[in-house]
């Protein structure tokens, strides 16, 4: 089960999601702690770990347009957060698919902060309003590589299987 921890709109730059000033620190293991950087309160709240892993930012069309900065998706990656959102920009899209980040395109999605979601292959379920949203899935190549928790995983498995191991 996902909390709703943050609901967003449309056109959702990256800048929003990892500001531009930050972009001198690249390593994943610290580009989380800029996550929302200038929405004060949620950053605080990823700081202090009061969210949790698997916990569900919604968001509308267009999430993650703007430049092609990884570090947007390796900072929400950092906290293991699923981005459910209406629509995705491409370029944001396959950053998130080779780092592992659970992205859930949902056409129709209805949620608001505090709410539960309930997320299958085919389905978010809120389990607050009681209405079913279907997914757009991804390809089956794209989401083996989000499962095997990105791309370096997904590649090292698939290298160990063709050699027996």
């Amino acid at each position: 089960m996902a909390k709703v921890v943050f609901k967003l709109g449309n056109d959702i730059s990256t800048d929003i999601i990892y500001p531009g000033r930050f972009m001198a620190t690249v390593l994943p293991t610290e580009t989380p702690q800029y996550a929302f950087a200038d929405y004060a309160e949620f950053n605080a709240r990823l700081k202090k770990k009061e969210v949790a892993p698997g916990d569900a930012i919604v968001a509308g069309l267009n999430f993650g347009c703007g430049s092609s900065r990884e570090q947007a998706a390796s900072c929400l990656k950092g906290y293991d957060l699923a981005v459910v959102a209406k629509g995705f920009a491409r370029i944001f899209l396959q950053n998130a698919i080779n780092l592992g980040l659970n992205t859930i395109i949902c056409p129709e999605i209805e949620a608001n902060e505090g709410d539960e979601l309930e997320i299958t292959r085919e389905d978010v379920i809120n389990k607050t309003s009681g209405k079913t949203f279907k997914i757009q899935p991804l390809p089956k190549a794209r989401q083996a590589i989000i499962d095997a928790g990105g791309l370096i995983p997904y590649t090292r498995k698939r290298v160990l299987e063709k050699h027996g191991r």
